[in-house]
């Protein structure tokens, strides 16, 4: 069972890739000690907005469209899997009552889609810290779409210039 991956699995990848595409900067299998002593990995962490992305594989995780009971070593796979599930449900729980948003996907699902809801997540979640102040040119605010798909605003990369 070496062969079987944590992390770095295709489909996180892929989704990894849309959304740094896409401007957006997260940390992956970032290590959370929340409350209680319980320690959670989500594969991709959006650690000022408080969002744990998972990339949940059919089979480990059980998916009941895809997920399939293994016939060879019955005894061992069916209480591995249910025991993976369970885990899952008590480590949304805990990262919920820390305050963080919890994003579940299945590896099969399309990465337009997956891109999506991870946007939404971020979207819906104010980040900390010091309130922007409106420009005077501009009366109304800043203005962003509606369908909040922009990315966060990047301040570019400093030159050796620039550092005097």
């Amino acid at each position: 069972m070496r062969a079987n991956r944590r992390t770095d699995t295709k489909p996180e990848l892929a989704l990894r890739h849309a959304l740094h595409r896409l401007g957006y900067r997260y940390r992956k299998d970032y290590r959370l000690d929340l409350d209680g002593g319980r320690r959670v990995r989500p594969d991709i962490a959006f650690t000022a907005r408080k969002v744990a992305v998972f990339v949940d594989g059919c089979f480990w995780h059980a998916c009941p469209e895809h997920g399939s009971n293994p016939r060879a070593n019955e005894w061992y796979w069916g209480p591995k899997l249910i025991k993976n599930v369970e885990r899952d449900r008590v480590n949304d729980a805990a990262l919920i009552l820390a305050g963080w948003t919890v994003v579940r996907l299945w590896e099969h699902v399309p990465i337009d889609e997956a891109v999506g809801t991870v946007v939404t997540a971020l979207t819906a979640t104010v980040a900390p810290g010091p309130a922007k102040a409106a420009d005077p040119g501009n009366a109304a605010g800043p203005v962003s779409p509606s369908d909040g798909t922009e990315p966060p605003n990047r301040i570019p990369p400093a030159t050796d210039d620039s550092l005097g």
